[in-house]
């Protein structure tokens, strides 16, 4: 009897753990993907044994099972789970298999492979997502008075645009006087934000990639000298799927990837920015090894589109806020070298400014051949500018452009690779279009290919 007993003992925490409700806290989300691999992150509500169940698209015969993946208190219950097994240029359904037993989510969960088009075929035709300042409320964190978030079905009109990707362009969390001061409270903080319910359907079927600005990073306006800057990209980089964060021994949160025949270049401003305020010494946002690490990657890249993205308008020429402008000896050094290098088919995006507008830099004689563009988008959810006397009178701001609520943005490439074309469209937070401007590649100054 003794031996009965010990064995139940031993035992029995094994016994509790497979028959515990372990489930999904947030997620899962898709995120980056080339034509061999994709990863998609998860968080659990405790331990448990975690599969991926993906057929392609249409065709439940050919269902396939990931590893498992245990989820544990090591990492919080979170997990970045690979799939590897997969052909290119294909969709795919997927769903979460949990202690063996499927789980039910009540919206589709999809991901997709890109495809192998490199002398093969055009490029593929795709649709980016844009959109930064996501504040989610929470009542007795927030400060007191307005609620300063809303609108959360926002993200659903997203997902009916059917966008291949989502790119957050920064404040994608409001770190809030009760969170930068540890570890502990940005993770709280990121946890507040991805369990958005509303959220869930637009994690599960999109492709999804992210940079930050100071929100999401540490207090407002913060610099390289946020003395949790280390604790704050560990978390970074477990909430997000990038294909990189910084490069070699370079930290930071910097990276690039590509899509069809358009590659991405994800900037941080935060992690090497020194303070907005100083006078003496170094004035920098990228810091010397990012900013050469992206010209070098410009210069070497073969995408028609360079897509260049950070949290503060690059372009806007008033030395305002966050604004590049304030740091304007490197501003310009990197709209040099875009000239110097030949690099073309450059455009940027941005957030921060809870309004949004196009600025267009039209060419000198320093800098590219060909118009520069600033796609500033912003806010989701967070509060916005209530009119338009509240902006800041940018010089090179196009006409009309100029958008003063809650919003979300999209880029649209297509065309054949003789005829490439970008569309930049915005629309209000209940998916309605406010404006459109669509940009030929020669425009940009690519030579057209015969």
């Amino acid at each position: 009897m003794k031996a009965i007993a010990w064995l139940i003992l031993l035992f029995a925490p094994i016994i509790l753990w497979s028959k515990s409700e372990t489930h999904i806290v947030s997620g899962p989300m898709v995120t980056h993907a080339d034509t061999r691999q994709v990863n998609i992150w998860i968080q659990m509500s405790g331990r448990a044994n975690v599969q991926i169940s993906y057929a392609p698209l249409n065709d439940a015969s050919k269902e396939r099972m990931s590893k498992i993946y245990v989820a544990d208190s090591v990492t919080d219950y979170r997990l970045l789970m690979q799939i590897d097994s997969v052909e290119h240029g294909k969709r795919y359904a997927y769903s979460i298999v949990i202690n063996g037993k499927k789980t039910q989510i009540n919206h589709p969960l999809e991901f997709q492979i890109p495809a192998l088009w490199q002398w093969r075929s055009d490029p593929p035709n795709f649709k980016v997502a844009l959109g930064s300042c996501f504040y989610v409320n929470e009542e007795g964190y927030d400060r007191p008075g307005k609620p300063y978030g809303g609108d959360y079905p926002i993200v659903t009109n997203i997902l009916q645009k059917k966008p291949d990707l989502m790119l957050w362009l920064g404040d994608n969390v409001y770190l809030r006087e009760a969170d930068w001061g540890s570890k502990y409270g940005i993770i709280k903080r990121y946890e507040h934000m991805r369990a958005l319910p509303e959220l869930q359907s637009l994690l599960g079927s999109v492709h999804h990639y992210a940079i930050w600005d100071d929100h999401d990073y540490g207090p407002n306006d913060s610099d390289r000298g946020y003395v949790l800057k280390h604790e704050s990209r560990n978390v970074f980089m477990q909430f997000w799927g990038n294909p990189s964060f910084g490069s070699g021994k370079q930290e930071g949160v910097y990276t690039t990837f590509q899509w069809g025949d358009v590659q991405f270049f994800l900037l941080d401003n935060r992690f090497f920015r020194s303070p907005n305020r100083r006078i003496t010494g170094d004035r920098t946002i990228l810091g010397e090894e990012q900013k050469q690490w992206l010209i070098d990657n410009l210069a070497s890249s073969n995408a028609t589109f360079k897509v260049i993205a950070m949290g503060g308008q690059f372009l806007n020429p008033l030395e305002r806020f966050e604004n590049y402008a304030n740091y304007k000896a490197e501003q310009q050094e990197i709209i040099d070298l875009l000239g110097k290098e030949s690099i073309t088919g450059v455009f940027f995006l941005s957030g921060d400014r809870h309004y949004s507008e196009m600025s267009e830099l039209q060419p000198k004689a320093s800098g590219p051949r060909y118009p520069l563009l600033d796609f500033t988008v912003s806010p989701l959810t967070s509060g916005a500018f209530s009119s338009r006397t509240e902006q800041d009178n940018n010089p090179l701001s196009l006409p009309g452009s100029a958008i003063y609520e809650r919003n979300y943005g999209m880029l649209e490439f297509s065309g054949t690779s003789s005829d490439r074309s970008v569309t930049f469209i915005l629309y209000d937070k209940s998916g309605k279009e406010l404006w459109r401007l669509t940009k030929k590649s020669e425009e940009l100054g690519v030579k057209k290919k015969k």
